[in-house]
């Protein structure tokens, strides 16, 4: 038996002509870091996991799959520091997703271990790329859980 969710409405980012494209545009931006995309794939799907976007997750781990995420880093994305199948690339970029996704959870929302730890492994334009996609992550997550987008929808 399935649960059904239904929508209390329409996605925003449909119903005004120029959201749609500029949230697209700025998702399209991350890209252009030089950060793997695998890596951006599982920092979206870490956001929104902690997010509770199920749109999001049910996306991200399908579009993560296609971009070469192994069954084992898509299975364990949620236990990532106690997964072996992580890079100390990829656990910089989580750590930082994480802490950028959790502000109010903390007086030191980034701490500064976080940051210099993801800045050992990524360059300014790259560490721009990871918190746009965080940024954009956490914009689609606020959207879709607001609105009760269901996993599995088209957008």
């Amino acid at each position: 038996m399935q649960h059904e969710i239904k929508p209390r409405m329409a996605n925003p980012a449909h119903l005004l002509p120029d959201a749609g494209p500029a949230i697209m545009e700025l998702l399209k931006a991350t890209r252009q870091g030089g950060v793997p995309e695998s890596t951006l794939e599982l920092v979206h799907l870490r956001a929104s996991q902690i997010n509770n976007c199920g749109f999001c997750v049910d996306f991200g781990a399908k579009s993560a799959r296609k971009n070469g995420v192994s069954d084992e880093k898509l299975f364990s994305v949620a236990a990532w520091r106690e997964a072996p199948y992580f890079s100390d690339e990829e656990r910089a970029a989580l750590a930082l997703a994480e802490a950028a996704t959790r502000l109010a959870d903390s007086s030191d929302a980034v701490p500064d271990a976080v940051w210099d730890a993801a800045a050992d492994h990524y360059d300014e334009k790259q560490l721009a790329s990871i918190i746009l996609m965080v940024g954009v992550t956490n914009l689609f997550n606020r959207i879709n859980v607001t609105t009760r987008q269901p996993a599995g929808a088209s957008f």
